[in-house]
Order: C-alpha cells, then sequence, then structure tokens
C-alpha cells in the first residue's frame, strides 16, 4: 500500500470515529435573523454595531414598569444579583426633534449553564417622545422597513397593529418562548401602539408612542389568535400618504316609522 493510500484512510478512519456534535446548539453568533439587522445578534454584535449603551433597565413587573441602571452599575452589581438576561440595554437617539429609546431585550440557551453563556436579542422596544403620526415612523425608525404590498398580512385590535414582512427564519425559533414553536414558521413582526387607543378608522395620521420588532407567527394569529387579531389591509400599501384606510362597515340603521300627521 502505497503512502498516500494509507494516509487517505487514516483520515476517513479520524472523520468517522469523531464525535458527533450535540443535537442542542447555540445559535451561530454572526447574522441577525431578518432584515431589520438586530433580531438574533448576540449582546456583544450588537454593542460593537450601536457602541455601549447608555443605561440598563430592569423590568419589575408584568406592567411597563422598569428601574434604570447607569451601564457601570449594572455591569459591576447588579448583573451579578439577578440573570444578566433580565437587563434590558437602552440606547437613546435625537431625530428630527423626536426623543426615540431602543431598549433590547435577550434571550438565552437554557441548556448552557455557564456563567458568561451568550445573550442574544429577542426583541426591540422603541418609544417615542412626544407621540408620531403612522406615516412619519420609517423615517424615524431606519429599521423599520414595511411592506407596501397591499397584501401583506396586517392584523389590528384597539390599541395596536400588528405588521409582518418578509419569509420565516427557522433560526428565530431559538429566541421564541411559545410552546410548540418547533411546529411553527416565525417572521419577522413590527408592532405598533397607540396607548390613547386607535380609531375605527385609520389614517396616516394616527399618533404611535412605541413600536416592537419581534417575531410572530402568522400560523399562530389566523389559527388560534382571530379573536383578539382583526385582519385589516395594510396600512403602508402604496399611496397611503394620500388615501385614509377604509373604515369598518357601520351597521345598518334602525328603520323609524313614520306617522301620519
Amino acid at each position: 500500500m502505497s503512502y498516500s493510500s494509507a494516509l487517505r484512510i487514516t483520515t476517513l478512519m479520524i472523520v468517522l470515529c469523531a464525535p458527533a456534535l450535540p443535537a442542542h446548539t447555540s445559535p451561530a453568533l454572526a447574522d441577525p435573523y431578518f432584515e431589520d439587522g438586530f433580531l438574533g445578534l448576540s449582546q456583544k454584535e450588537l454593542h460593537d454595531k450601536l457602541g455601549m449603551p447608555q443605561a440598563v433597565r430592569d423590568r419589575k413587573s408584568a406592567l411597563r414598569v422598569f428601574t434604570y441602571y447607569p451601564i457601570t452599575d449594572w455591569s459591576k452589581y447588579f448583573s451579578k444579583l439577578v440573570s444578566p438576561e433580565n437587563g434590558e440595554d437602552v440606547y437613546t437617539f435625537s431625530r428630527e426633534g423626536i426623543d426615540i429609546r431602543y431598549s433590547f431585550s435577550y434571550a438565552v440557551d437554557p441548556n448552557d449553564e455557564s456563567e458568561d453563556r451568550p445573550l442574544i436579542v429577542r426583541l426591540v422596544d422603541i418609544e417615542f417622545s412626544p407621540t408620531v403620526p403612522l406615516s412619519h415612523i420609517p423615517a424615524l425608525v431606519p429599521e423599520f422597513r414595511p411592506s407596501t404590498d397591499s397584501g401583506s398580512p396586517a392584523f389590528r385590535s384597539n390599541i395596536w397593529l400588528l405588521l409582518f414582512k418578509g419569509t420565516a427564519s427557522s433560526a428565530a425559533r431559538f429566541i421564541v418562548k411559545e410552546n410548540g414553536k418547533d411546529q411553527l414558521d416565525w417572521t419577522l413582526c413590527f408592532q405598533l401602539f397607540s396607548m390613547q387607543g386607535l380609531p375605527d378608522r385609520l389614517t396616516p395620521y394616527v399618533m404611535i408612542d412605541r413600536m416592537e420588532i419581534s417575531t410572530q407567527s402568522l400560523q399562530l394569529v389566523t389559527h388560534r389568535q382571530q379573536h383578539t387579531h382583526e385582519r385589516i389591509s395594510n396600512p403602508y400599501a402604496h399611496r397611503v400618504e394620500q388615501e385614509t384606510i377604509p373604515a369598518k362597515p357601520l351597521p345598518k340603521p334602525v328603520p323609524v316609522p313614520h306617522y301620519a300627521e
């Protein structure tokens, strides 16, 4: 047997005998899951992209009640007392006279028990002060590029709009907490909130307080949440600046009897 043939056989045996990788691994740290550019980044990658945050906030209850810490205090003290993923990195920007606050929430691999397990961006919370009209949000939030296709899935409640964008990503299941998430497809979503309530007739001038960038399942919304998610036309379809979105049909009036005088 030649030396080259023996070398090939030895190499093949090494490959075949190498231990298999574990079935569950943390996501590769390199690329975001969607076109927003944030979801799926590690905390380090986010810091490389935006710099260090101005503050870290910690949610104190199920309501939107937060305690804000300077980044130095959080790194030295508070992240040691609670799980690091409980802290949301906060960045503030001023654009066109509007104060805009980004807060990044993280997910972790529950099977990773190491002390410095990577944090992965799972949700971006963006707040506006003062409130801004619906039509102006794409100019203020460069990561928000809503579909202009009239058939793009869109839903509403009395206080929020939910807009789907693009194709599903199987990798995005890592940041989802929903039971049965592996049987569903997960797509980039933008959820826009109006805490004063949305009118029945939506216009480009509806005022928005904040928005979230996250991943949601169209299957979940259409099959299990149809009572809370009313399907509507895409509010960012072409000519949204000129047209108002049709109102809900009004109920038929009750006939009024006419009497002879």
